[in-house]
């Protein structure tokens, strides 16, 4: 320890032009053809031998293009790298997955494809839509009592009465009737009862889950309650799905023994007589139901079960149940009927579409019962309005015609129309047509349509609503374009009568995409100025936000040069309609998203830049002490993203006056001050550059207007790091910019803030300490006071000094070695200094090498000033003598032993003896890596090369390696 006082610094003369030669990559001379990175490339994969698999060699392909290929398709030929893998493998695999292949594209044009929108998507949908205030009730069979209670009787007339009971009980059920019911209760009810038919299925009770399927497919013939049966039909059909598998795999599982089970396109060949027997005891037992609908929905449900018994047997079934259909007497019990046998049909045989079209025929023939005096005189009883009733069919029909219409040939949809063409009344067709057909077919006709429309009676279904579904094809599909105006004025004429402001926004939203997607902002603009005639009475547009911000969503899709959109007159008014805070601020985001990405050019126009302005303002607004932090970062980044789209060309001074406005309406959102920061340094730099580094005195004054912004912004910053990189950024900037006085004000401003850092800092939300980043800011900073010159009437090295002692007094944490780090680092600065000539400048500004000359006062004072840092780092190195801070000790003393290698005279024996202490120091307690002491001497031996370094080869001599024991 005491070998280590005190003792004179003396930096080393550094040869910098030879140090960069020797650390230069070395250069190759590349012949003409050979390898290089952007040529195109070339794969070629070796041919191994495969472990396992005899004698198969993997396959070996090499392929060369003249574009710019990835190597991993290239090797494959574009096929899947498994299946390539299994077809080398084994030739036997390869041959049937050829057959399975043509197999399956056969089955592709019976088997419905990803196109078809399953029934599962409109379930939600419909549940949602169909709800009732009214109570409900559920006739339910509760299982059989009767005779279980009975003193036992010979065994033979018991087994023979609960027979003949549980056949009874199969039709009647001791009802019990819940009445009373919320529409919640009742669909947990009928959950209940799914759940209660798997229970009963898996504990064998065959016949009682049939009993729930009969009882609950009752339902279905109820009306009552007649606005909630669309989601009556879904949550009963749900039950009637679950049985339908539950049967199905019941006999699946049959025809399947240990040895094999059956192939998925099985024929009634391969299945075993057992599975058979009990396939027709189910279609038996369900036959002998008897009444009408539970019998038909329960047959429906097994339809799929025919495939075990006869190969025709589905085809067969089909037409049959249709006609049953016919025996329903209520036109809207019928029509779900009708949907569900299109449901399971689709499922088990979409190949048979000529049973569907049936089915869709006998529905128009039964379709003027809806207007009869039957139905009529049910409406009056549970005061429900025709055009509401009209609304539940559509679920049905739209259901049944888009399974009709999937891939259908023009000329069936062609018939179609025409058959709804002759009905009267027909809008409630009309409507589903147009929901369901394909919309090109649509479109091409929409002339034809809103002739349809017309004609329509305005007392059954709205015609809103017609004009609604012909709006959502005509923005999917586009009409002969002689027709688009006059298409256009119908539909508008209709809409802008429409008094309901929530009917009239429905429509509004559809139609504004038809008018972008065809007409000029013209059209845009009038259709916006109608929509706030319609919406602001009454504040009816409170009411409407989801389709106003859909409105906006669809005119900044299409309208993607921002000086035409902001120039409708009637977009900003529109804006104000969005009076909650949330929802404007989501509207503004939008907006600002879709100027990032689509905006090329940075832009000065005045329009877009004061619309922009006031959007910005209206989300920087939104931020209050509740708003959390990854809001105000993405508001931040989209207003920032704004900021760096807006340049004024070569007027600098439009710039800076643009960015002072900005900074007093982004004041709340730190990135926001951090970017405009940056901007105006750049702006500094741009004027710099423009006058290649001599400023006129017009130039002078504007860099210093830019300097004097960062200046007076800076300290508004709350991060303290933000701050920190800031002033020395600034400082840079200003340095470059010739302005000293200004720099130094900068760095001492800097300086003053250190003593300031916490020691711990929020680092994305987590707490970490933040000694880290204070090391890699200090070393930056040492980076840039080497240049600085220093100030008349100020002492030597005044910035560096002023450093230092605040470095001093800052409190590290007990168990950091930082303070050592940034210490030396300091020494590395201070070594710089006293070079003759420094490594780097700035351009136009003068150095202390150049300043003092290399006077000797001045080199005398970098060293003193060096002397009193190393002590400090010795001091520190002598305190880790405890034993638990050993391998602290090591690390540290190595770290310091490699600085005064590359910065220290050793020729200076006082020196030259505390590199050897430092050295086995190191190595004293075994905590060094053998392997990086070898490089070192490596390094030292081969420096040692150099004429002003030959004394590098005793000091090699001088340094041990100590053998780990």
């Amino acid at each position: 320890g005491d070998k280590m006082a005190s003792f004179p610094w003396h930096g080393r003369s550094r040869n910098y032009a030879r140090e960069f030669e020797s650390c230069r990559l070395e250069l190759v001379a590349v012949e003409f053809g050979d390898y290089h990175p952007l040529k195109p490339i070339t794969v070629t994969e070796s041919k191994t031998k495969k472990l396992g698999r005899k004698g198969s060699t993997s396959s070996t392909s090499s392929s060369s293009s003249s574009s710019m290929v990835d190597p991993l398709s290239s090797v494959l030929d574009g096929t899947d790298p498994l299946s390539l893998f299994a077809a080398t493998a084994d030739p036997l695999f390869a041959t049937t997955m050829e057959s399975a292949r043509k197999k399956r594209d056969k089955e592709e044009n019976l088997t419905v494809g990803s196109d078809f929108e399953p029934w599962s998507s409109k379930r939600s949908e419909i549940l949602a839509r169909y709800t009732t205030n009214e109570k409900l009730s559920i006739n339910l069979y509760m299982g059989s009592e009767k005779g279980r209670a009975t003193p036992s009787g010979s065994a033979v007339s018991e087994k023979v009465r609960t027979r003949l009971e549980e056949l009874d009980d199969l039709e009647e059920g001791s009802q019990k009737e819940l009445l009373n019911l919320t529409q919640q209760d009742y669909t947990n009810r009928i959950e209940e009862l799914n759940q209660s038919l798997k229970d009963a299925w898996t504990s064998d009770q065959k016949v009682k889950a049939l009993k729930i399927v009969i009882q609950c497919s009752k339902l279905l013939s109820d009306t009552t309650v007649i606005q909630f049966y669309p989601s009556k039909f879904v949550l009963i059909t749900d039950i009637l799905d679950t049985f339908g598998r539950l049967v199905y795999e019941r006999i699946f599982s049959m025809c399947t023994d240990n040895r094999s089970s059956l192939p998925e396109h099985f024929t009634p060949e391969n299945v075993n007589d057992t599975a058979k027997e009990t396939c027709l005891n189910w279609f038996f037992k369900i036959a002998s139901i008897r009444e009408l609908i539970p019998r038909f929905y329960v047959e429906a449900a097994i339809l799929k079960c025919n495939r075990f018994l006869s190969k025709m047997g589905i085809s067969e079934c089909l037409p049959r149940l249709t006609s049953m259909i016919r025996g329903i007497g209520d036109p809207l019990v019928a029509v779900y009927a009708r949907a569900y046998l299109c449901r399971v049909g689709m499922e088990v045989a979409p190949q048979l579409k000529e049973s569907l079209n049936k089915n869709f025929f006998d529905f128009l023939l039964t379709f003027k019962q809806i207007h009869g005096d039957t139905v009529q005189n049910q409406l009056v009883v549970q005061c429900i309005e025709i055009p509401l009733y009209l609304t539940l069919y559509s679920p049905a029909i739209d259901w049944i015609l888009q399974c009709i219409s999937y891939r259908a040939a023009e000329v069936l949809l062609t018939e179609m129309m025409e058959r709804c063409k002759k009905l009267g009344n027909n809008a409630l067709l009309l409507n589903s047509v147009m929901s369901t057909f394909r919309a090109e077919f649509i479109a091409t006709r929409s002339m034809d349509f809103i002739a349809m429309i017309k004609e329509c009676d305005e007392s059954g279904f709205p015609k809103h609503l017609l004009f609604h579904s012909l709006g959502s094809n005509l923005a999917l599909a586009d009409p002969p374009e002689s027709d688009r105006l006059q298409i256009l004025n119908e539909a508008w004429k209709v809409i802008t009568k429409l008094k309901n402001p929530q009917d009239y926004i429905n429509c509004a939203e559809i139609w504004v995409e038809y008018t972008c997607r065809h007409f000029t902002k013209r059209e845009v603009n009038t259709i916006l100025a109608d929509i706030i005639k319609h919406m602001t009475p009454d504040r009816a547009f409170e009411e409407a936000y989801p389709q106003l911000q859909s409105i906006v969503q669809k005119i900044i899709t299409y309208f993607h040069d921002f000086s035409v959109l902001f120039s409708l007159e009637k977009f900003l008014p529109f804006l104000d309609m969005f009076q909650k805070e949330s929802v404007k601020v989501e509207v503004c985001k939008c907006i600002m998203e879709a100027f990032i990405k689509h905006q090329q050019e940075p832009t000065k126009d005045p329009v877009i830049l004061n619309a922009l302005l006031h959007v910005c303002k209206t989300m920087h607004d939104s931020v209050n002490a509740l708003t959390l932090e990854d809001e105000k970062r993405t508001l931040a980044s989209l207003i920032n993203g704004f900021l760096r789209m807006v340049s004024f060309g070569r007027d600098f001074e439009q710039q800076l006056s643009f960015y002072v406005e900005a900074r007093s309406m982004f004041c709340n959102l730190e990135p926001v001050l951090v970017q405009l920061i940056h901007s105006v340094n750049q702006l500094a730099m741009e004027t710099r550059k423009l006058m290649k580094g001599s400023h006129s005195r017009k130039t002078a004054a504007f860099v210093r207007a830019c300097v004097a912004f960062c200046f007076i912004t800076i300290p508004s910053l709350t991060s303290i790091f933000a701050r920190l990189n800031m002033y020395l950024h600034s400082g840079q900037v200003a340095l470059a910019n010739q302005c000293l006085s200004q720099a130094d004000a900068f760095f001492k401003a800097a300086i003053s803030i250190v003593p300031e850092v916490p020691k711990m800092i929020n680092i994305d939300g987590k707490m970490r300490p933040s000694e880290s980043f204070l090391l890699e800011f200090l070393c930056n900073f040492f980076s840039t006071l080497l240049i600085i010159p220093d100030h008349p009437e100020q002492g030597v090295l005044f910035l560096v000094r002023g450093l230092l002692n605040v470095i001093q007094d800052y409190t590290w944490e007990d168990n950091s070695d930082e303070k050592v780090r940034i210490y030396t680092n300091a020494v590395h600065l201070l070594s710089a200094m006293g070079q003759e000539t420094y490594i780097y400048h700035v351009d136009k500004v003068e150095s202390n090498d150049t300043l003092y000359g290399g006077d000797t006062k001045f080199l005398a004072e970098t060293n003193k000033l060096c002397e009193t840092v190393v002590a400090q780092i010795l001091e520190h190195l002598k305190s880790l003598g405890k034993d638990e801070t050993l391998k602290r000790q090591s690390q540290l003393a190595l770290y310091f032993f490699n600085s005064i290698l590359v910065h220290g005279d050793l020729r200076n024996n006082k020196l030259n003896q505390l590199a050897v202490n430092l050295w086995n120091l190191s190595q004293k307690h075994g905590f060094t890596d053998t392997k990086t002491m070898v490089k070192i001497l490596e390094y030292i031996k081969r420096q040692s090369r150099h004429p002003e370094l030959s004394h590098f080869t005793e000091l090699a001599l001088r340094l041990p390696l100590q053998s780990r024991t």
